[in-house]
């Protein structure tokens, strides 16, 4: 079926998918939105949840904790008022009532003008940072009891302004002590104590401008959000403008520095780095960091902690050429400064491109990146991930390649379609993933093509960021023996289908609209074994350690996610290669190599060192512990980072075909010399080189 015929199937499916909502005369439009977001929820969910006590408790934890996470607003008192509507919330959604919502939100409103009181007193007067030597900062809301209204909130908020302003002088003082600024090294202590104060009001004030300009739409929607993630953490209500920022990411048209944000608790956090885009030219900002402040050229930062992510989003955009500087911590603790010259990120630069590299006993082998799964639904002629890798599949083919390696790693996945065609690039027919919604049987999807475009050696690499359509290929080709998977222990563990429902296209109250839209979960995938990679993800033949193989990540991790299944499984088999009989030894190999390689030591000694980091939340109050703590965490993250400085991954060449259009302008030529940079200091990939050298000799013989 053409593209342009199966966006028209599913165009006129969404609609025959909500037309059965019976139209309604009710005359507020909030009750409206809540009802068609609960029928949705009800009737079309792949796994409805019922809408009892449990709900209502866990409604109200799940909301109360977005809107202040940090615990910085809420008090004993303000709990004890909002503590009756615990187990009512399922019966006030039944009926549209707002009440507990109402009273949240005046709630909220009424602390944000006592707290500004509070922050305003405790920076009038300067800090003496040499004492309390034992005292902490609990940072994370969670370990930390609501304060009680008055004195209590005060010296909360004392703590948060103390540690705020002890942060920005120890930054100042390790910058006076290298500066050649004639003006900062004049300035005294309490000078840059002064100063430091004077900065976190300012930006405190603009904070509270900010928050209190959030408007009745803005809580609704977090309200809302918290009924649909209750049901699963990828079901949520978008708002128009929600919708088009959500369409900007899966087109990949990002504007600004490159990079894909999300919230977490009060904090703005890196999710993606879009490949070639400016962020991921200049190198520092990476997947994780949680960004604090945001600071135009010229300008004085602006803290962004509890700020909405459009908005920091609104702060990070700008015009080409322009500078941005974002403050971010990393995950082992430190800060850092990133400054970013935003650009237009070219499309190109999240399609599939490819490398001709060499084992080490001079094999040559075909390397094809694959970032995403894009596919433009939209536009008959528009770029498929699936056409693209074909095409590079051919080049790599016309220079003689005797294996290829296809990289996933940090690939969230996108068109299953293209998916399951890609997929059956490396076998003959037969079925790929099995898809299936709450009210029918499985639905196997397969590759009907005999034609296989690869049947050589082959190797798919992943990371726990590897996630949806990257599992399925993954997954297929793992149980169909046709590939090796490498990688970390196992990929994200995302085995849902997601459907944009327009809640416009119901029929009725159409001087109410616009309502937004909901993404809805209506299917979910599984392995032709049988097996869902539903929270298990795909575990690889061969894990290779990275940083992060201790941390909390992956759906796991995420609140509400849908548990792990299995149905039958389908018949499949293929005739091209299978890799079945050299899997062990592939994987003893490699595990001798991995342990004798002194990088991969250090990079498990210092996934160690994160997984003990994850629990300290608590900072110190005196300024000699804080230094003391940053200087250890910055020689911990600076011997790690030298890990990757080496040149592991020799015997790099583009395509002689890539020649003319590489060389077509600068920016390309640009973007290719950074890209074989990174390529050259990949570790992993220098190990999955070795493997396929042993792949290639054991099937030899």
């Amino acid at each position: 079926m053409h593209k342009k015929s199966v966006f028209v199937a599913l165009f006129l499916g969404s609609i025959l998918f909500v037309s059965f909502f019976p139209s309604t005369s009710m005359g507020d439009k909030e009750q409206v939105l809540l009802q068609r977001l609960k029928y949705l929820l009800e009737e079309f969910h792949y796994h409805p949840k019922d809408i009892n006590d449990d709900f209502s408790e866990d409604l109200y934890t799940l909301y109360l904790d977005r809107m202040d996470s940090g615990k910085r607003w809420l008090t004993k008192e303000d709990m004890a008022l909002l503590e009756p509507y615990k187990y009512r919330l399922d019966d006030d959604l039944k009926v549209s009532n707002f009440e507990f919502f109402n009273l949240s939100v005046d709630l909220i409103k009424k602390r944000w003008t006592e707290t500004r009181t509070y922050y305003r007193t405790a920076l009038a007067e300067p800090f003496d940072f040499t004492t309390e030597a034992d005292k902490q900062y609990e940072m994370d809301g969670e370990k930390r009891p609501y304060s009680a209204a008055g004195a209590e909130q005060q010296a909360l908020w004392n703590t948060i302004c103390r540690y705020d302003v002890m942060v920005g002088l120890y930054g100042d003082l390790e910058d006076q002590k290298e500066s050649e600024d004639e003006e900062l090294k004049a300035k005294s202590s309490d000078d840059l104590e002064a100063d430091n104060r004077e900065d976190v009001l300012e930006s405190f004030d603009k904070w509270y401008d900010r928050l209190e300009k959030r408007d009745r739409l803005d809580f609704l929607t977090i309200y809302l959000n918290s009924i649909t993630n209750y049901f699963d953490p990828h079901t949520s209500y978008f708002e128009p403008i929600d919708k088009e920022n959500f369409d900007i990411q899966m087109s990949g048209k990002l504007e600004g520095i490159g990079a894909r944000l999300m919230m977490e608790d009060e904090y703005t956090k890196v999710s993606s780095i879009v490949v070639g885009g400016p962020a991921w030219k200049q190198g520092d900002l990476t997947e994780d960091d949680r960004i604090f402040q945001v600071a135009q050229e010229g300008e004085e930062p602006v803290n962004v902690k509890g700020m909405e992510l459009d908005d920091v989003v609104q702060l990070i955009r700008g015009k080409k050429g322009t500078i941005v500087t974002l403050s971010v911590k990393k995950v082992d603790g430190s800060t850092q400064d990133v400054e970013i010259t935003r650009d237009v990120v070219e499309l190109e630069e999240g399609f599939a491109k490819s490398l001709l590299l060499d084992t080490n006993a001079g094999n040559k082998v075909g390397y094809i990146s694959l970032p995403r799964f894009y596919d433009d639904f939209g536009d008959a002629d528009g770029r498929s991930c699936a056409t693209d890798v074909e095409k590079e599949i051919e080049k790599l083919k016309a220079n003689n390649v005797e294996g290829i390696i296809l990289d996933l790693r940090n690939n969230g996945g996108g068109s299953l379609r293209d998916v399951v065609r890609m997929s059956g690039f490396f076998f003959e027919e037969g079925p790929v993933v099995q898809v299936k919604d709450r009210f029918s049987a499985p639905r196997v999807m397969g590759d009907s093509d005999e034609t296989v475009q690869w049947d050589g050696h082959l190797i798919v690499m992943v990371n726990q960021y590897s996630a949806s359509a990257s599992e399925i290929i993954a997954a297929a080709l793992q149980d169909y023996d046709r590939a090796i998977v490498v990688g970390s222990e196992s990929t994200f563990g995302k085995g849902s289908v997601q459907r944009f429902v327009d809640l416009d296209r119901i029929p009725g109250d159409a001087e109410m609209r616009p309502f937004g839209q909901v993404k809805v979960t209506i299917q979910k995938f599984y392995r032709v074994n049988g097996g869902s990679t539903q929270l298990k993800g795909v575990e690889s033949d061969i894990v290779l350690p990275d940083q992060f193989q201790k941390l909390d990540l992956g759906e796991k991790e995420q609140d509400y996610a849908m548990e792990w299944s299995k149905i039958e499984s389908v018949d499949y088999d293929q005739d091209v290669k299978d890799i079945g009989s050299i899997r062990k030894a592939l994987i003893s190999n490699s595990k001798s190599r991995v342990a004798e390689n002194e990088s991969y030591n250090l990079i498990n000694k210092y996934a160690d060192y994160l997984d003990a980091q994850q629990d300290n939340t608590a900072y110190p109050l005196n300024i000699d512990a804080y230094g003391n703590m940053v200087e250890s965490m910055e020689e911990k993250s600076e011997s790690f980072k030298r890990i990757f400085d080496a040149e592991v991954v020799t015997g790099i060449e583009n395509l002689k075909e890539d020649a003319e259009y590489i060389g077509a302008s600068e920016s390309r030529e640009g973007r290719n010399e950074e890209w074989i940079k990174g390529v050259k200091k990949d570790l992993h990939l220098s190990e999955v080189l070795n493997i396929m050298e042993d792949m290639i000799k054991l099937k030899s013989k």
